[in-house]
């Protein structure tokens, strides 16, 4: 009780009434200020700036055709190959010569398109139905080549048609030529399946490998063209590979999502 009539006596004295009083120090005012001007800079980039990102998915380059597996009709020992790997063959060219016990039967292709894999040998054993070969369909010589994505589905809605795409291609030294070009194109509608994959791509391998992590949205990117350049289509390089791409090369996508404000995140 003596000392707080001792405080109350001191403030009560003549002698305190003159002096300022500091309710803050300078430093203080600073720190306020500065705050205050990051709040208001932060808030005012929320509503005007603009932030992009992208979306990174695996893919390949084809025709956008589909491929087609080819089986055997019967059953016998392969004498002889007729077509090659890589090559681009007609509708009905024959493939592959098969010795069975009733005589020698030529396996021919379908459709016209390009061998892409030939997976029968000669002196190999095939069964009736077995996998021989897979011919990617191609309708003209000059058919342009496209990309296309699997995208995981959750991912789908966010890829506008239009958008622009980033393809690193496997066969191509990226530091060396960059990327390739494109924009999208179409946005599957539906979940693609390990077997649908496989069916369009006429490889098990790549069905397995594009939906090892859930049935994907296919997705198809147009390639830039860029007829000076030796491969025919835009690289972010001036003149890119000095040499053309082959489809089904594997090659992985970034797709470049629409620019949205920092505030649309926050806003329901």
């Amino acid at each position: 009780m003596q000392f707080r009539q001792q405080a109350l006596s001191k403030l009560q004295s003549p002698e305190e009434i003159d002096l300022p009083v500091r309710f803050a120090r300078p430093q203080g005012w600073l720190v306020l200020t500065v705050t205050v001007l990051f709040v208001i800079a932060g808030s005012v980039w929320a509503v005007t700036g603009t932030v992009s990102s992208t979306l990174n998915a695996p893919g390949i380059l084809t025709h956008g055709q589909g491929s087609y597996v080819l089986q055997s009709p019967v059953a016998g020992q392969v004498t002889a190959v007729l077509a090659e790997e890589g090559k681009r063959v007609a509708a009905h060219t024959p493939v592959l010569r098969v010795r069975t016990a009733q005589g020698t039967t030529v396996v021919r292709t379908l459709a016209a398109g390009r061998l892409t894999t030939m997976v029968a040998t000669i002196g190999s054993v095939v069964t009736t139905g077995a996998d021989v070969a897979s011919v990617e369909r191609i309708a003209r010589a000059d058919d342009p080549l496209t990309a296309t994505l699997y995208v995981p589905a959750g991912s789908g809605a966010t890829v506008p048609v239009g958008a622009s795409v980033d393809l690193t291609v496997q066969s191509v030294p990226t530091q060396q030529y960059g990327v390739l070009r494109g924009r999208v194109k179409a946005v599957g509608r539906t979940a693609q399946s390990r077997q649908r994959i496989s069916t369009f791509l006429g490889s098990s391998q790549l069905g397995e490998e594009f939906s090892q992590h859930g049935q994907p949205v296919a997705v198809l990117v147009q390639l830039d063209a860029a007829p000076h350049s030796k491969s025919g289509y835009a690289w972010s390089t001036s003149d890119g590979p000095p040499y053309a791409v082959d489809s089904m090369t594997p090659a992985s996508g970034a797709v470049h999502l629409a620019a949205q404000h920092p505030i649309d995140w926050l806003l329901p």
